[in-house]
C-alpha cells in the first residue's frame, strides 16, 4: 500500500487497512476515540473531518434525495486493505441481525475488488468465502469451541484471486481474506465483525469484546447464515464479471457492482486516456486514484490527481470532466452509496 501511495520510506506490515470518506467509529472497546473517522486535506493544509463537513453542509455534499432517505449519513463505506498475513475468519450481520443486537440501521455486506498481489511466505494471494456442503451450525460451533482453526478454514471455499477480480460478499456469510491481497473494499456504514479465531495468524491475542463484539459466543453463532454450496455454486452467486457500460472517444467505465448485484452500494471503473465526462446524478461518490495522474475539472474549478489520492465529489459537482496526461491513462475507481430513489 505504501508503494502505491508512492510514500518516502515505503514500510510492510499488519496495519494495512485505510478507511476512505468514513463516517463510522470502529468499533472499540473502550469507545473513547475518533477512529475510523475521515479527515478532509485542504483549505490552506488544514484537516476536519468529513462527518462534520457534512453536518455542516448534507445537502450541498449528499444531495436532497439521498439527505431525505438517509439523513446525514453517507450510507456507504469503502476501504484500501494489503493483507500481510491471512485475515481473521469472520462474518458480519444482516440488517436484522444488526437492527435487534446492535441497534444498528445496518448491517455489513460489502464486496472487494482486487487490484493486484504478492506472494508471502512463498503463498499466492487467495480469499476463503462460503460453508462447503455438510456444514451445519453444530458442526460450525464444536469447531470454534475447540478452536480448530484449521478445520474452520478447510471449511470454507477457497479462491486465487488475481488483479481484476471482483466478489460480492453478502452478511451472513462466513470469509476471510487471504495473505497479499491488495483490494478496494466498498460496504454498508458499519464495524460490526465477528471473528471465531481467538489468536490472529501473527499470535495476537484477541478479548472476548474483538470476537463478538458485545453479543455473546452463543450469539455470535447466531450471526452465520449457514447456508452451503458447492464450490461453482459460490462462483455464481458471488464472482461477479466486471463489464463496459459506456464508451466516449477519450475513455471507458466498466461496472464492477451494481444495483442489480446488490442494493447496498455501486462501483464502477474509468479508464480515461484523453477525456472523460460524468455526471453524478444529484448523488456524492467516493473515487479512489489507482493510477496514471490528470486532472479533474469542474464548472469554476480544477485540481490535480495522481495514483493513490481519494477523493470525496459532492453532489453538488453535478458534472464533471476527468483528463488524462497524455503518456499514460488515468484510472478511477468511483464508490456510491445505495440508490435513494423510493
Amino acid at each position: 500500500m505504501d508503494k502505491w501511495q508512492q510514500k518516502e520510506n515505503p514500510q510492510d506490515g499488519f496495519a494495512a487497512e485505510e478507511w476512505v470518506a468514513s463516517m463510522v467509529l470502529a468499533q472499540d472497546e473502550n469507545n473513547d476515540s475518533l477512529e475510523g473517522l475521515s479527515k478532509l486535506d485542504g483549505r490552506n493544509s488544514e484537516k476536519e473531518l468529513l462527518k462534520d463537513l457534512i453536518d455542516s453542509y448534507p445537502i450541498e455534499l449528499l444531495g436532497t434525495p439521498h439527505v431525505r432517505k438517509y439523513g446525514k449519513n453517507t450510507a456507504v463505506l469503502v476501504k484500501i486493505l494489503d493483507s500481510y498475513s491471512r485475515l481473521l475468519l469472520q462474518v458480519h450481520p444482516d440488517r436484522n441481525y444488526a437492527k435487534e443486537v446492535f441497534g444498528s440501521e445496518f448491517g455489513k455486506t460489502e464486496a472487494w475488488y482486487i487490484l493486484g498481489g504478492r506472494r508471502i511466505s512463498g503463498e499466492e494471494p487467495y480469499v476463503l468465502l462460503g460453508f462447503k456442503p455438510g456444514m451445519t451450525r453444530k458442526r460450525w460451533s464444536e469447531l470454534f469451541y475447540k478452536q480448530d482453526v484449521q478445520g474452520m478454514c478447510d471449511a470454507l471455499h477457497r479462491f486465487p484471486v488475481r488483479a481484476g477480480d471482483v466478489f460480492l460478499v453478502e452478511s451472513g456469510v462466513p470469509h476471510a481474506i487471504g495473505s497479499g491481497c491488495f483490494l478496494i473494499e466498498i460496504q454498508e456504514p458499519s464495524d460490526f465483525t465477528l471473528r471465531v479465531e481467538r489468536k490472529a495468524p501473527e499470535g495476537k491475542i484477541l478479548s472476548d469484546f474483538e470476537c463478538h463484539q458485545g453479543a455473546g459466543f452463543a450469539r455470535m453463532l447466531e450471526c452465520f447464515h449457514y447456508d452451503t454450496y458447492a464450490r461453482e455454486e459460490i462462483l455464481a452467486k458471488y464472482y461477479l464479471k466486471p463489464h463496459v457500460i459506456e464508451r466516449q472517444a477519450g475513455g471507458v467505465r466498466k461496472s464492477l457492482v451494481s444495483n442489480k448485484d446488490t442494493p447496498f452500494f455501486s462501483m464502477d471503473e474509468v479508464e480515461v486516456w484523453h477525456n472523460f465526462s460524468s455526471s453524478q446524478d444529484d448523488r456524492f461518490s467516493v473515487v479512489v486514484v489507482l493510477s496514471g495522474r490528470g486532472d479533474l475539472i469542474w464548472a469554476g474549478g480544477s485540481m490535480p490527481v495522481r495514483q493513490g489520492e481519494e477523493l470525496f465529489l459532492p453532489a453538488a459537482l453535478r458534472e464533471v470532466v476527468w483528463k488524462s496526461e497524455e503518456e499514460e491513462s488515468l484510472r478511477i475507481v468511483r464508490c456510491f452509496p445505495p440508490d435513494h430513489d423510493p
